[in-house]
């Protein structure tokens, strides 16, 4: 069989392919309301979609654990009961067609308050339903962005808090896998990088410190996540400059942390927390991080980053640098890529049975 299409374990769930989905927002939610950051028509037919094309693994886009966590009054939340309602009936859903419904549990931190992307992605105010955003610094992430409100002690322990109780909310709703968002730029990232984190207290400075956030919420999360089911952790491995930064020697360093606390596989991507730098984007530009990873760690990882063909993903598989693939744009432009890709590689793959005049 063709090592895409093999079924991947982790503690005691099993995944029924290596083609997965990973958290791409949607920035469709209600800004404000009884139904705010709860998913809705749009959301249940985007991930249904892939999920009827074959998708072993869904990760739902970043869902803010707090109102102010959001990248935008748009995006999803975890935070309340009413999400919690609604979330149920996409992961029914995802189950009946065998695929693993997971979720991204994320704060936006300086990067939180944006306007919807197609409409320029702008800092906006309480007049746009945007508000103050929070970082481990008062930097701002870019020209035009305001300066976000460094947070105190007790803030944080709020926040790690807030992980905790959306953890607890995502297993009601039925997922089977957390990810905690620690890329891009976001909160969780910013503490990671000196970049971004010019903290003096027991959050900045060395690299334990600057850890200290991250562990801690991954503590919280693997706490209240039941011990069958798997915790993911998605990781900018670099930022992409030539100091002041992370680095992937950091990512390779902190991988064996985040194994001894508890994370079973480490979603490998890029970027994010610099504005301005420059990235060598091309096809599979990210995938010798998840690689070097796997090789100097125990911990499995996948893959992403301008993966579109079939033939180049099972090789990523197949050589080992990755246990799995997230396909983002690629599963946007074509929500049955992976029932194309089965075909063309003889794997086996679940077909709806209303869709079985197809095979």
């Amino acid at each position: 069989m063709s090592p895409l299409f093999q079924p991947y374990t982790l503690r005691d769930l099993t995944i029924p392919n290596r083609v997965w989905m990973p958290p791409m927002c949607q920035y469709s939610a209600a800004p404000q309301g009884p139904d705010t950051g709860a998913p809705n028509d749009w959301h249940f037919a985007h991930y249904a979609a892939r999920a009827a094309g074959g998708t072993g693994l869904i990760i739902v886009e970043a869902t803010g654990v707090s109102p102010e966590g959001r990248i935008s009054p748009w995006d999803l939340g975890i935070w309340n009961d009413t999400q919690v309602e609604a979330f149920r009936r996409i992961t029914r859903f995802l189950v009946s067609q065998g695929t693993v419904p997971a979720i991204q549990l994320a704060h936006a931190g300086r990067k939180a308050s944006t306007d919807q992307p197609w409409k320029g992605g702008a800092p906006v105010g309480p007049d746009s339903y945007g508000w103050q955003p929070v970082a481990p610094s008062a930097i701002p992430f870019a020209d035009g962005h305001p300066v976000p409100t460094e947070l105190t002690v007790a803030e944080i322990q709020e926040v790690v808090g807030q992980f905790a109780d959306a953890a607890r909310r995502a297993l009601a709703a039925g997922f089977e896998v957390a990810e905690i968002h620690g890329a891009h730029g976001y909160l969780i990232n910013e503490f990671l990088s000196p970049h971004s984190n010019h903290r003096t207290d027991e959050y900045g400075g060395s690299y334990e410190n600057r850890t200290r956030f991250a562990l801690q919420v991954v503590d919280a999360v693997r706490a209240v996540w039941p011990d069958d089911k798997p915790l993911f952790f998605r990781i900018s491995a670099t930022d992409w400059l030539e100091e002041g930064g992370w680095t992937a020697d950091d990512t390779v360093r902190f991988a064996a942390d985040l194994t001894a606390h508890g994370i079973d596989l480490l979603d490998v991507s890029t970027g994010g927390n610099a504005s301005g730098v420059p990235i060598p984007v091309g096809p599979g530009y990210q995938v010798p991080f998840a690689a070097r990873v796997k090789a100097e760690t125990s911990l499995p990882v996948a893959a992403v980053g301008l993966i579109t063909d079939a033939e180049q993903a099972e090789k990523i598989v197949a050589n080992g640098e990755a246990d799995a693939v997230l396909l983002g744009r690629e599963l946007l432009r074509n929500p049955s890529w992976a029932r194309h890709a089965a075909r063309e590689l003889g794997g086996d793959l679940h077909v709806p049975d209303q869709y079985h005049r197809s095979v």
